[in-house]
């Protein structure tokens, strides 16, 4: 779950607050509607953030009651990040009085407001309730106003190229499955778009639909600069294009730029070789969307592609927009250009939640790639690059024998959680709550037990990679096993026993805890005795009644 530890003095502490701090508290007993968390999530961090307290009454004196609701607070977790995109950790508490959950509401970023269903929230008794049109106007209006949504002195309709504008107006049809749409004007078209304001056109409409000679008079910095390089080496690039004109002018000749140099990576599975594009073209186009949607159009710089070999480099003017940052893109979203964002949301090419970052990890992840890396990102510019070569055709095979269906179930966090564990890495602590449904699926096994409980990617990785034997290594002995070791090794003691650290030698992969629980469990079966106390305390084979005679 999360890094969050509250303490039991902290947790009375937030029990005897006044009323107005930004602590919910519910009693719960037994059970709390999932939709009622949700939307108090939503209303508290659009307040600042705050606390639910589910197992405590709500007035004072506040007394802690307990609370049999959301038994596995991990999937909890999960469940609140697939509603919401937000990671929102969910701790348990056991105390004395009961048990006690703390839902740990992040406050929103500047400039935006949590949503559920389009539904912006706030709290107001016992139930939430819509934000004001005012109340979302001035939470919109903190980072600024939005260039995308201001309009553009001098330009006119002739300055967008109606086949763009047709481009737009087809896919927002097909989106929202609703034929009439096709039978709009290109003025009723920007109008339903909110792209013409009293009939003037907004930068958002220029960046989307503008011909190359509007662009080059009126917003010239508007442009994508595409370069391939075959090496390293500085100097002039092999090729390179500008593309300056409405993105939809321009968004699929650079995906034929890219794909015409697009090698593809082949890698047996049994009987059948699969084909892996060095460049897949779903994170390729939402690294394209990203930088067009989220640049800073007041500076004069263009977006630069970088094609190499074997990596792609995606380059934008102005940093991450407040309250982003590398570590926390796949959680949180913050439109710079709203306006843009929101018409693009529209015809379906980026969602408004902001699930491009993710679908551009999944896809590394499932073909064996290293993750996207920001590395070189700044105040002034976000440089994204994504490596195209393919790592480990044994995880690529593992993955289709997932199947799927079952992929398809998977969070983004699922797939970083198995590629921590293919690569061998600690697991971060908030990746942790995926565990469970990763072993019902299939996907992972546990080893060992409590504290010292390990994961590791499921026998079917093994089998793809022709190891079954790293497999049964990596498992270890089953519990059965490893008990008969023990009392092989004391029997081989015979009176002398053995300490608890010599134990530890026979069993390297356990932890203290897991071996002390074994003993125990041979203990009582009457297989072994403990003789002495604490640094003098030696586990000896217990004799049996003929071995005594």
């Amino acid at each position: 779950m999360s890094l969050t530890h509250t303490s039991i003095e902290q947790l009375h502490t937030w029990l005897a607050e006044p009323e107005g701090t930004n602590i919910e508290f519910k009693e719960a007993k037994q059970n709390y509607h999932f939709d009622k968390l949700v939307e108090y999530c939503v209303a508290l961090a659009n307040e600042g953030g705050g606390k639910i307290i589910l197992g405590a009454t709500d007035r004072r004196p506040r007394q802690i009651v307990g609370t049999a609701a959301y038994a596995e607070p991990g999937r909890t977790e999960a469940g609140l990040h697939e509603r919401l995109m937000h990671r929102i950790p969910v701790e348990e508490i056991l105390t004395a009085d009961g048990r006690v959950l703390v839902v740990h509401v992040p406050p929103r970023l500047p400039g935006t407001a949590w949503h559920i269903g389009g539904r912006y929230l706030k709290r107001a008794g016992d139930d939430p309730a819509a934000l004001s049109d005012a109340e979302l106007k001035a939470i919109f209006a903190e980072t600024g106003p939005d260039f995308s949504a201001e309009l553009c002195p001098g330009a006119t309709l002739a300055d967008l190229a109606p086949e763009a504008i047709l481009l737009f107006r087809q896919r927002w049809a097909k989106k929202t499955r609703d034929e009439r749409k096709n039978g709009w004007t290109d003025i009723d078209v920007l109008n339903n778009a909110e792209l013409l304001i009293d009939g003037q056109i907004t930068y958002a409409a220029l960046i989307l639909f503008g011909t190359r000679l509007a662009l080059g008079q009126r917003l010239a910095q508007a442009e994508l600069v595409f370069e391939y390089r075959s090496s390293e080496a500085s100097g002039p690039a092999a090729d390179r294009e500008e593309f300056r004109e409405g993105f939809f002018l321009w968004q699929d000749a650079i995906w034929q730029k890219i794909n015409l140099r697009n090698d593809r990576q082949s890698y047996q599975d049994g009987l059948f070789r699969l084909d892996i594009p060095t460049f897949d073209e779903v994170p390729v186009r939402e690294s394209l969307l990203n930088a067009v949607a989220h640049r800073d159009y007041r500076l004069g710089g263009s977006i630069f592609v970088r094609q190499y070999a074997h990596r792609l480099e995606v380059v934008s003017p102005g940093g991450l927009p407040p309250g982003i940052t590398s570590e926390n893109i796949l959680d949180q979203q913050n439109p710079r250009n709203r306006r843009l964002a929101e018409a693009l949301a529209k015809c379906g090419l980026i969602e408004r939640s902001g699930q491009g970052m993710n679908l551009i990890f999944e896809s590394a992840i499932r073909q064996g790639k290293p993750l996207p890396s920001f590395a070189g990102t700044s105040a002034y510019e976000v440089r994204l690059t994504l490596e195209g070569m393919v790592k480990s055709t044994a995880f690529v095979r593992f993955m289709e024998r997932l199947g799927e269906e079952t992929l398809r179930s998977f969070s983004t966090y699922d797939f970083l959680t198995l590629d921590y564990l293919h690569r061998e890495q600690p697991l971060p602590e908030h990746l942790k709550a995926r565990i469970p449904g990763l072993i019902e699926a299939g996907a992972i096994e546990s080893v060992g037990r409590g504290k010292g409980t390990r994961y590791l990617l499921s026998q079917r990785f093994y089998a793809a990679m022709g190891a079954k034997g790293v497999y049964t290594r990596k498992k270890g002995l089953d519990h059965g096993t490893n008990k008969a070791l023990l009392e092989q090794h004391l029997r081989g003691q015979g009176n002398i026993g053995a300490p608890l650290a010599e134990l530890r030698q026979v069993l390297p992969a356990e932890s203290e805890r897991a071996i002390q629980s074994l003993l125990l469990e041979m203990r009582d079966e009457g297989r072994v005795v403990l003789q002495g106390k604490r640094r003098w305390a030696r586990w000896v084979i217990a004799l049996s009644k003929d071995e005594n005679d």
